[in-house]
């Protein structure tokens, strides 16, 4: 066996599977030992199947010896997050009402990921239904924070991003509506990426015309997360909306940070969007310090936000509608069976109206148009992916920041579902710690379509800010 160790990046993992000095076998047997050393207390990964997941390294062994072609991703241990359909496997919404449910098909991120060679191993914990940015649910119990274990791993995607973060997975896979890839990455101290509306096309969907939801990437570091996109991304035509280009534009190496400079890049930076929300002082003043080692690295750092002050009911008006138009009937069969908050959530659409749809339909478009428009100034804006670092696991939710109350268990989660309506990508970067050592990212938004480019800005920052 070589020197690897599970804390390597994925693309060292690659490298050393396909020079032969590792065996798929053999990096999984890492994987589950720290997956037996840290899982028990953290509760990342859920359904964990070591007999399949060994005949599955054994094949990918198999394969790679005879000179059959493998997929980008051949031999990397696996885990899909828990609200994604995986065939054959026990996939539960995080829900009691599904905890034996056992797909027939895989969904087609799911297909894609398979398809790359992976060797899965099990499924990452989510909150009931992926409501909520706090991971934790009957089924399971709660996953927490790899780096203190008394706080929340944020969520939805929190077993996901708590299990890379630990080492109990290279890469790993999750969604987001408000924030549930963004949050957990910054609360666990990795990246993770919303990608701009039709990039990583989803199927089946209830709605595929449904535009507040995204699949994406986690990993820990920028180059490994572009190696996970570049199979996620790319057309499909069962998903209308999906964007035309490639995913394999996402796999081509960044130019080295050394010799692309952020000189003369044009970076916004916020607080808070002009006022928009509260945000913890500790949070403010790591990203105030990345701000700072940015423009010492030669970017034009300026104080600039485009109004986004529509977003708010924009937001809160479809995912209402979304969630009731999903989960409405299921909370009508099973009263009294779903979390509260998540029922008031799905209530909270009932009473909606075409008008009010298209009021935020409306809204929505004139803030993509707010964005376009921005960043004619701008490359791109770097602003907090949380309003807090991470809070007590025994909270539902932040009450407070800086003593102001927060009147529902959305209000802390603005920074990141105000972008989500502007249909732009944005990427959660590790940036710094508060004075307890709890992990802080940034949020990197670049126009729509523009993934790419926010990519290689991202390493850029990364080469800066420090990475894993």
């Amino acid at each position: 066996m070589s020197d690897l160790t599970v804390e390597a990046t994925a693309r060292e993992m690659l490298a050393a599977l396909l020079g032969r000095r590792i065996s798929a076998r053999e990096l999984l047997e890492l994987h589950l030992a720290r997956i037996a050393e840290r899982n028990p207390e953290l509760t990342a990964i859920v359904s964990l199947d070591e007999e399949r997941a060994r005949a599955g390294a054994a094949e990918a062994d198999q394969r790679l010896a005879s000179g059959s072609p493998v997929g980008p991703l051949h031999g990397l241990p696996f885990a899909f997050k828990d609200t994604h359909a995986v065939a054959g496997w026990r996939t539960t919404f995080g829900s009691p009402l599904f905890a034996d449910h056992v797909p027939d098909a895989d969904e087609l991120l799911v297909e894609r990921v398979r398809r790359a060679g992976v060797v899965v191993l099990g499924k990452t914990n989510v909150p009931e239904f992926a409501a909520g940015s706090h991971t934790f649910n009957r089924v399971f119990g709660t996953t927490r924070n790899p780096v203190d274990p008394s706080r929340s791993a944020g969520g939805s995607s929190g077993g996901a991003a708590c299990a890379l973060a630990s080492g109990m997975v290279p890469l790993a896979d999750g969604s987001d509506m408000g924030g549930s890839l963004r949050n957990p990455a910054s609360f666990c101290g990795v990246v993770g990426m919303r990608p701009s509306l039709g990039r990583v096309p989803e199927w089946p969907l209830y709605n595929q015309w449904e535009t507040t939801s995204v699949g994406g990437p986690l990993a820990r570091n920028v180059g490994d997360l572009a190696l996970l996109l570049s199979v996620l991304a790319g057309p499909d035509p069962r998903a209308p909306m999906a964007l035309g280009d490639p995913g394999a534009v996402f796999a081509e190496p960044f130019a080295d940070p050394v010799s692309a400079p952020l000189a003369g890049l044009r970076v916004a930076t916020s607080i808070d969007l002009g006022g928009a929300f509260e945000v913890d002082a500790e949070v403010a003043a790591v990203v105030d310090r990345a701000a700072g080692a940015l423009a010492g690295a030669g970017a034009r750092v300026a104080a600039a936000h485009p109004d986004l002050s529509p977003a708010e009911d924009t937001f809160r008006t479809l995912r209402a509608w979304h969630l009731h138009a999903k989960l409405g009937d299921l909370l009508a069969a099973h009263p009294g069976e779903l979390k509260p908050s998540l029922a008031d959530n799905i209530r909270a659409g009932e009473p909606l109206t075409g008008a009010d749809v298209a009021r935020a339909y409306r809204q929505r478009t004139e803030l993509g148009e707010r964005m376009r428009h921005f960043f004619v100034d701008h490359d791109v804006l770097v602003l907090p992916v949380s309003q807090v670092p991470p809070f007590p696991v025994e909270q539902e939710f932040p009450t407070s920041i800086n003593g102001r109350p927060m009147a529902s268990y959305l209000d802390w989660m603005r920074s990141a579902y105000f972008v989500t309506v502007t249909g732009c990508p944005a990427i959660a970067l590790p940036a710094g710690a508060t004075a307890d050592g709890l992990p802080v990212g940034i949020q990197v938004v670049a126009p729509h379509g523009a993934d790419r480019r926010l990519l290689e800005v991202a390493a850029a920052f990364e080469s800066v800010l420090g990475s894993r």
